[in-house]
């Protein structure tokens, strides 16, 4: 196992929105008289907006038409990139520049592998941008979701590195299953790290044993 590039997913892995997306969901559930609550918010981790809208819709009684949703994801958006704008260096997680750095300095190629489509906007309010050089695979060039290795498989394409040298560190269940249906080697952090498709676990960014780089 050689791994030339480690592909990253952002939310989750170098830093957490995750309750800006709650806050920002369960405004526009509200908004819809539709019932909307954490457990229900976990399905929507690694999920485009779309897909995810789709989720938060299974309790709604109302049909809508394909314009309204995207008027109702818009509306969400737009909720969540003004809670984003609190963001700043000092949300990433402990450990998480200093891994990057770990990696660039061994040579080490590093690209993000994101569905969100926020995520170049993200990382620039922490100030991590330039450090991808942009190799940043998200939802603004991608058309399928997590579980789907779309994502992976072009961040791999941006790298120039053949998918079965490439690691992908995922949170998130839909992200390890996507990272192995492209070939890749998958290490869950966080919750993930329980997945049975892990190649490779740790608690978190900070926790994660170097030596797999020599």
């Amino acid at each position: 196992m050689r791994i030339l590039g480690v592909i990253f997913d952002l939310d989750g892995v170098i830093l957490s929105t995750d309750e800006y997306h709650y806050l920002a969901w369960l405004d526009m559930a509200k908004k819809e008289n539709i019932y909307f609550d954490r457990e229900i918010n976990e399905r929507l981790r690694g999920v485009s907006r779309m897909d995810s809208l789709e989720i938060v819709l299974e309790r709604s009684t109302k049909k809508y038409s394909q314009e309204e949703k995207i008027k109702l994801c818009e509306y969400k958006n737009n909720k969540y990139r003004a809670l984003l704008e609190k963001l700043s260096p000092k949300d990433i997680f402990p450990g998480a520049t200093d891994f990057l750095k770990f990696l660039l300095y061994k040579k080490i190629k590093i690209a993000i592998g994101s569905s969100s489509k926020n995520a170049k906007y993200i990382l620039k309010k922490i100030e991590l941008y330039d450090m991808f050089d942009g190799h940043i695979s998200d939802g603004t060039n991608i058309t399928k979701s997590k579980p789907d290795p779309e994502v992976f498989t072009k961040a791999a394409e941006m790298l120039k590195i053949n998918p079965c040298n490439c690691l992908v560190i995922e949170d998130a269940y839909a992200g390890i299953e996507a990272a192995k249906k492209g070939g890749m080697i998958a290490m869950g952090i966080g919750s993930a790290k329980d997945c049975s498709l892990c190649d490779l676990r740790a608690d978190d960014i900070s926790s994660i044993d170097k030596s797999i780089f020599e």
